[in-house]
């Protein structure tokens, strides 16, 4: 469960978000409808004080703008990926391809393109916290040496832990829950409860390849989640 979540006096649930962005007018527009909304945010005006505040309090999503001064959004994401599993939604460039899938293979979990509404991005801020809440319901799952404890949102692998992004946890909790079945590429953000992710075949080929990797599987000859040419990928009941 993300550490800065607590319920709010009238019950609702009141999310910690840590804009890091140099337009300091973003952050005046944005805070007093998010602050109404049960959100409160806090800024950093470039990457290096982004990190520094995040390494200093507990947040539950990280707001990521990828053109700063400095250290840009992506090498500031190598470095909070490199310390914490916190969700982090990227803000690019309207039409900027290229910023939103390195975003996606460096870990982010979603992006917004500027300019942006303030209710579209409460949308995905509160889309994101809620996939990192423990389920209501307690389901464990297993195929192939690999173990999730949904609840928990723990992933082990032979026994050994593994840190996995919202995005990879979810893609990884529906192929599980289909291993042996074929998943298509098109319907596979939809099987993982992703539905408010912009997809693209780009998109899911970076997710499934990066839990790869972070699964052990060998992209060359993988044995964990194979693709089934032209149509998605299957999750192996037994590794073989």
């Amino acid at each position: 469960m993300a550490r800065g979540v607590v319920d709010s006096p009238a019950g609702t649930m009141s999310i910690r978000a840590l804009l890091i962005d140099d337009d300091a007018r973003l952050f005046e527009l944005l805070s007093e409808y998010l602050e109404k909304n049960g959100v409160q945010a806090a800024h950093a005006r470039d990457g290096a004080e982004g990190l520094r505040r995040l390494d200093a309090g507990a947040f539950d999503v990280l707001l990521l703008d990828v053109m700063m001064p400095g250290l840009d959004g992506l090498q500031v994401l190598q470095r909070v990926r490199a310390r914490s599993a916190v969700p982090v939604i990227m803000l690019t460039a309207k039409g900027d391809e290229t910023d939103r899938v390195v975003g996606l293979e460096l870990g982010a979990d979603d992006y917004v393109a500027k300019p942006f509404g303030p209710r579209e991005l409460l949308a995905r801020i509160r889309a994101v916290v809620r996939r990192t809440q423990a389920d209501v319901i307690g389901e464990r799952l297993s195929a192939s040496g690999v173990v999730v404890d949904v609840p928990a949102r723990e992933v082990r692998v032979e026994g050994e832990p593994v840190e996995l992004t919202g995005v990879e946890f979810d893609i990884l909790v529906a192929l599980l829950r289909r291993a042996g079945r074929v998943v298509p590429r098109s319907a596979l953000l939809d099987e993982a409860g992703r539905q408010d992710v912009v997809v693209g075949e780009r998109t899911v080929d970076v997710h499934v390849s990066r839990l790869r990797r972070k699964l052990g599987d060998d992209p060359r000859a993988p044995r964990l989640i194979k693709t089934v040419r032209g149509i998605g990928y299957v999750l192996t009941r037994d590794g073989s």
